[in-house]
């Protein structure tokens, strides 16, 4: 594989998100999951409980949350808080790296969701193109 060479602007020691040894491409496989992107615009109103982001978040399954709320928890992105009372009471709430993230996620959710009916109407479009050939 020919070495590309680096943009002007990019000291050497920056990581390179194109370079397949990047660690940085584990937080974009992390990120780019539509679970942990709901979940972590859902946290970003405030904590909130298991059962709560199961009610908030349609269509996601209790072991799917579970695994990704435990995926962010491990990536630092958010925090689990166990409220030692009675009846077990368990939180999750961003961390300040979470946090950090949650207003760019919150810009994706919204570009979403004001073009979702464009991008739509470019499928629909697509596919009757390809049913014609």
């Amino acid at each position: 594989m020919a070495d590309r060479p680096e943009p002007a602007t990019m000291p050497a020691h920056m990581p390179d998100v194109f370079d397949e040894t990047c660690s940085a491409r584990h937080a974009l496989e992390l990120i780019a999951s539509k679970w942990s992107v709901l979940i972590l615009s859902a946290l970003g109103a405030g904590p909130a409980r298991n059962a709560e982001l199961l009610c908030r978040i349609g269509g996601i399954s209790q072991k799917m949350l579970t695994q990704t709320l435990r995926d962010l928890e491990r990536n630092g992105l958010i925090s689990r808080c166990n409220f030692h009372t009675a009846r077990p009471h368990v939180e999750y709430q961003l961390t300040p790296l979470g946090d950090s993230l949650s207003e760019t996620l919150t810009a994706l959710d919204r570009w979403a969701e004001r073009h979702f009916p464009a991008l739509d109407a470019a499928r629909e479009a697509f596919d009757a193109r390809e049913s014609e050939e």
